[in-house]
């Protein structure tokens, strides 16, 4: 058994070999390129930059090859399989995204392809899971690595968008956040401390895809900077609390139960209240605001009161601003839009509302 189990990981081992030799010529082929257009210098900072965050996720993946398995007493699966192969896809175009870190004045002229390359990472880190799924071979190395991936990305990609002006210097809190929780779950076990089991939360899911989600957008010249950067300290701030609250759930400090309070008043009160929100604080906005936006903003603030695919609303409000925001409005005012509008659109319009469109699918796991 023991003998079958280590020839499967040998041949896991060489299938993963195959695709890191694949991913460093691509590289090659983008240092080539790059040599081309600009310079063999620029080019070989880039290759350099890029080359060690892939040799990152190939070594990820090489130490935890042993889970390639449905749990940890199925037998290893006999190949990584088209999910795990996306996702090291995925863990490939975050390489080449990092590969423009530093590199401000060269990312004037080519920033659409960090963005283009970041953009990608995020569609595959829905289609990744739906493969598995899709294909029967859902894994604890997936899972692993999707987390991994996740938290890779939001450092590279936030540290970008800041040298870009796109967003506040803060939002590395969020950056390092994932790392400073798991050092605190490794910590307690070292140290022969209780760690408790967390509920099960949706949300985390949900948070996690619109952080990839935002800082893809963020770094594509479509939002005004100051809204961006704003908004970047609203998509923030909940996920803190989030790792926070599930903190206290691991040491014990906060019940289960008492968990499910917090979300039971968040959905009760505090989401209701933040649809209130938005439409009384446009009203207050809409003098300062630009005339040909004005109707769009009424319409997305309209859904969100009612609650009518609410989550969408949001959005309408967010992008409107981010289109023609209004510099010369209340800074008050339009940054409690903002993070009103940024907390209902990662939240979700709580109870009371007509049409909750977009959060079944948000919660799904597609292909199950």
């Amino acid at each position: 058994m023991q003998r079958t189990e280590n020839a499967t990981l040998n041949f896991l081992q060489q299938e993963l070999g195959v695709i890191a030799q694949l991913g460093l010529g691509v590289l090659l082929i983008g240092f080539g390129v790059f040599s081309v257009a600009e310079d063999w210098q620029l080019a070989g900072l880039w290759l350099f930059r890029a080359s060690l965050i892939w040799a990152y996720v190939c070594l990820c993946a090489w130490r935890r090859l042993p889970l390639n398995r449905a749990s940890l007493d199925a037998p290893l699966y006999g190949r990584l399989g088209w999910g795990n192969r996306l996702t090291l896809l995925r863990g490939g175009f975050i390489a080449l995204t990092g590969g423009f870190l530093f590199m401000q004045q060269t990312l004037a002229a080519y920033l659409c392809l960090p963005a283009l390359f970041y953009t990608l990472a995020a569609i595959l880190d829905r289609l990744d899971g739906f493969a598995a799924r899709r294909s029967g071979q859902v894994s604890l190395l997936g899972n692993e690595l999707d987390i991994t991936f996740d938290a890779l990305g939001l450092v590279i990609v936030p540290l970008l968008a800041i040298g870009l002006g796109k967003l506040h210097s803060s939002y590395l809190l969020l950056s390092v956040a994932y790392y400073v929780y798991r050092w605190g779950l490794q910590r307690r076990s070292l140290l022969g401390l209780p760690l408790y089991d967390l509920p099960g939360n949706p949300l985390r899911r949900t948070l996690a895809g619109f952080q990839m989600a935002f800082v893809a957008v963020a770094l594509w010249p479509l939002l005004d900077p100051e809204l961006t950067a704003i908004a970047g300290i609203a998509f923030m701030l909940p996920v803190l609390f989030g790792f926070t609250a599930d903190w206290w759930v691991v040491c014990g400090r906060l019940t289960p139960q008492a968990y499910q309070r917090l979300a039971n008043w968040s959905a009760q009160y505090f989401q209701p209240g933040l649809r209130l929100l938005v439409p009384l604080l446009l009203v207050l906005l809409i003098p300062d605001a630009i005339d040909t936006e004005s109707k769009l903003l009424v319409l997305g603030a309209a859904m969100v009161l009612l609650g009518l695919a609410g989550r969408l609303g949001a959005l309408i409000v967010i992008v409107s601003l981010g289109w023609h925001y209004p510099h010369d409005s209340n800074p008050v005012v339009s940054y409690g839009l903002i993070f009103a509008a940024s907390w209902i659109l990662l939240l979700g319009t709580g109870r009371y509302s007509l049409w909750r469109c977009g959060d079944e699918w948000l919660q799904r796991y597609d292909g199950a």
